[in-house]
């Protein structure tokens, strides 16, 4: 299915996020431009976090109070995506504290990957299934920054 308009920015923005959840993973491959220790990595992933995941995060969470009540299974939608965006904060700000930092970034890479993957295959084309133009018009003005 077509990415519609009013959600082509989230999706375009899953692409980095994809890339930092594949660097996260154990015996990720090595990126040009990217760190491969696991300091590096850690301090790539706590400022993308921060610049990126931070607001992209608040956009979805826009979205979700939009979609409300329109429909049972956008509904239950929304609500893992909240409860997977409070599980990734934990994770993300729980970085600089944590003893195993491989295993941690590793679980980390392996939850953003499962959830954008959730989000593109399964909520977005649930919320162009059941909102209207109107409101999916909407959506792309509420998220615009």
């Amino acid at each position: 299915m077509k990415r519609h308009i009013s959600l082509a920015p989230l999706s375009r923005q899953h692409h980095g996020a994809l890339i930092l959840a594949q660097l996260l993973k154990k015996n990720a491959p090595k990126y040009k431009g990217l760190p491969s220790d696991i300091a590096g990595k850690a301090a790539y992933a706590i400022k993308f976090y921060n610049i990126e995941l931070l607001p992209h995060f608040a956009a979805e969470e826009i979205i979700t109070q939009k979609i409300k009540g329109i429909h049972p299974k956008l509904d239950l939608l929304s609500k893992e995506i909240l409860e997977e965006h409070k599980a990734l904060k934990i994770l993300f700000t729980s970085i600089s504290n944590h003893a195993d930092m491989a295993t941690h970034l590793d679980s980390i890479g392996v939850e953003l990957d499962n959830h954008i993957r959730k989000e593109e295959r399964v909520f977005f084309p649930s919320i162009q299934e059941y909102c209207s133009e109107t409101l999916l018009s909407e959506i792309a003005e509420s998220i615009k920054g």
